[in-house]
């Protein structure tokens, strides 16, 4: 049961090669349109000549029923613990055994040392944080490439091994919005970023050319290398869930350092109960706080204006946010109010924001496909506003040709105090040096 990324690793590395075992199918959710494809021969290997089908998670019984399944495997992330349970229900009441398989299972072994960046929840500030470790390390004088937790949303024979050290590089991958977010800051702020489907090849392609490796976790999953330093992510405003989601509660209880994001955020309530929860879960873990400042880049004036703000869509949708940094700089900015896209969203867009009805007055930068690009930039010419904030980490106006004019907020992290990320980091750059 997957999302199209930890299910295909974790089929890489446990079950490809297993003469034992027999995989009938993978199941998807999360993520619009990635299911009814096949996991393709060529990467599944001689066993499986007729690659493997990617059916919808609604199938899971009768899949089961058909096969006469004996074990299910849950590999997605960022859902409630009782989320979990609900699934293994399902599995187990259709008569098959239900697992998780965790680090030790599915963690792949590098000869460079690895920081891995992870996160309690989607939307806790993974991206800048590792962005600022890959910076750090390369400031040092090391070489440094960053491997991003999948995103196979296109043919999964071209995107076997994907590497990009330029905007251009991106572009000709034919990304969706979700791949530019988490793509194109990083090789802007020059680094090499690596990602895929087969994170052996990967790794073995990034530690060709690296003295370092920063593993870019997706959602609250943990990583798929093992890591010399564990960075995990935590974020106030949402504090309390650290403890409620899986796996985000195992990368807290793993972490060596947590990183408290979004101080500047967050109310002295929200952040006594975090620190709480941290010192429970993990009482010898280092802690660095951070700050997450808004900017915006220049353009007309947003005081006084009615402002429609686009956000990052997977912080929004299964990350639980109702906001996210758009709506911080719109109301920074004068914002005389925010315009709720709902009367204008159309096609996906609608069904969206029908299927996760936490979202407030935002609309969510979904464009997993062509079609998709389409439909948010008919609801962003078709709201009625003066002007568009957009909070989503790329460029939307390379993307999206509005009637508005948009302003780009963007936000950096800087950490308060001490420790910081640069002391914390010493011992990976002795471990490089010296090797």
């Amino acid at each position: 049961m997957g999302a199209g990324g930890r299910d295909f690793h974790n089929f890489n590395v446990r079950y490809r090669e297993d003469a034992e075992v027999e995989v009938v199918a993978f199941t998807a959710t999360q993520i619009p349109g990635i299911s009814d494809r096949v996991y393709p021969a060529s990467l599944a290997g001689p066993r499986y000549p007729d690659g493997i089908p990617v059916r919808p998670e609604e199938e899971l019984r009768e899949l089961v029923r058909r096969h006469s399944v004996d074990e299910v495997v849950f590999a997605y992330s960022d859902v409630s613990h009782e989320h979990v349970m609900h699934q293994a229900s399902r599995a187990l009441a259709a008569g098959a055994d239900f697992a998780l398989l965790g680090p030790h299972s599915t963690m792949l072994e590098s000869s460079r040392p690895v920081v891995a960046v992870c996160a309690v929840r989607t939307g806790a500030g993974k991206s800048q944080t590792s962005r600022r470790v890959g910076q750090l390390l390369r400031d040092a004088g090391l070489r440094v490439a960053v491997i991003r937790h999948p995103m196979p949303y296109h043919d999964l024979e071209a995107m076997r091994v994907q590497r990009f050290e330029s905007i251009a590089d991106i572009d000709r991958s034919n990304p969706t919005i979700e791949e530019r977010e988490e793509y194109e800051q990083v090789v802007q702020a020059g680094l090499v970023m690596y990602a895929g489907v087969d994170y052996g090849a990967i790794l073995q392609a990034a530690e060709a050319e690296a003295d370092a490796i920063v593993w870019d976790g997706g959602n609250n999953d943990f990583s798929f290398i093992r890591p010399d330093l564990a960075i995990v992510v935590v974020d106030p405003l949402r504090a309390g869930q650290e403890l409620a989601y899986h796996p985000g509660e195992a990368n807290l209880l793993m972490a060596d350092v947590v990183l408290v994001n979004k101080v500047d955020s967050a109310s002295i309530d929200q952040l006594r109960v975090l620190m709480a929860d941290i010192g429970a879960a993990n009482p010898s873990a280092t802690v660095v706080r951070a700050a997450s400042p808004v900017s915006l880049a220049d353009g007309p004036p947003i005081a006084g204006k009615a402002v429609l703000v686009v956000e990052d869509g997977p912080t929004i949708t299964h990350g639980g946010m109702p906001s996210g940094a758009g709506t911080v700089a719109a109301r920074q900015g004068g914002a005389r109010r925010l315009v709720d896209p709902r009367p204008w969203a159309v096609g996906s867009i609608a069904e969206t924001l029908r299927r996760y009805p936490h979202i407030g007055p935002v609309l969510p930068a979904m464009g997993y496909s062509e079609q998709q690009l389409h439909e948010l930039q008919a609801t962003i010419d078709a709201v009625d506003c003066d002007i568009v904030v957009a909070g989503t980490p790329i460029d939307l106006d390379r993307l999206v040709r509005s009637r508005h004019p948009i302003r780009q907020a963007t936000y950096e992290l800087v950490e308060e105090g001490e420790p910081t990320l640069e002391r914390v980091l010493k011992p990976i750059l002795a471990q490089a040096r010296s090797g």
